[in-house]
């Protein structure tokens, strides 16, 4: 390679801004999609964080509430009128249908423990879809991005070919400012895409666990009413 090739590669901006503004109008809105989903991606992420550690917080402060010895009718006086976590929407679900299912006369009305649990399960279905919500936007980047990235490359290099045919040279001046712009589409989709897959799998996991807790609560809360119920 001669001097003078060298001389003019040195010349050239590759920092990022620079190989951006240089990019083909299609491959810039790829780009920044790219970049809008990563800075989406990482909110979602943080925010599901924050969210999911304070429903630990709450399941534990709950659980020990609810195992204190207080009365069930006194607890649910207290948090039944405005519940502000999940166990105490859930118990709350719970505790509502238990004295719905009492006649005037106080026996119980048949199916009580049925109407009981389907409340409950109605509410822990709602808390699961509130702990999943937008979870599946960091599925979709994660699968999504590196294609869209591919395509970003795609195009970048043939808009890169194209201008090796009008310039009619070969030289590394003219061929690596267009396929770094091009490669930078790729890079751009993996970055998105790797930190939304991760995470996405963590939460989806968290969220898991933190719903197996509040199916947990319920049963052993359907229990206890049960045992009420039989006595």
């Amino acid at each position: 390679m001669d001097s003078t090739t060298l001389a003019q590669a040195s010349d050239i901006d590759f920092s990022l801004i620079a190989l951006f503004l240089r990019a083909t109008f299609t491959v810039k809105i790829v780009m920044i999609l790219l970049i809008v989903a990563s800075f989406w991606s990482w909110a979602i992420i943080i925010q599901k964080h924050l969210i999911f550690r304070r429903a630990r917080k709450d399941a534990q402060l709950f659980d020990a509430a609810f195992w204190s010895g207080e009365p069930l009718d006194e607890l649910y006086r207290r948090v039944g009128t405005a519940p502000q976590s999940g166990p105490e929407r859930i118990f709350a679900a719970g505790m509502a249908e238990w004295q719905r299912s009492h006649r005037q006369d106080g026996a119980m009305i048949a199916g009580a423990a049925q109407r009981i649990d389907r409340s409950m399960d109605v509410a822990i279905d709602r808390e699961g879809r509130e702990l999943n919500a937008n979870l599946t936007f960091l599925a979709s980047v994660g699968s999504a991005s590196p294609f869209v990235g591919l395509f970003g490359t795609v195009w970048g290099i043939k808009a890169a070919f194209e201008e090796i045919a009008m310039a009619q040279s070969t030289n590394l001046a003219v061929v690596a400012p267009g396929i770094a712009e091009a490669l930078l589409a790729t890079g751009l989709g993996l970055l998105a895409a790797i930190p939304a897959t991760i995470f996405y799998n963590k939460l989806s996991d968290d969220s898991e666990a933190i719903a197996s807790g509040y199916e947990q609560f319920a049963d052993e809360f359907g229990t206890l009413l049960s045992r009420n119920l039989d006595a």
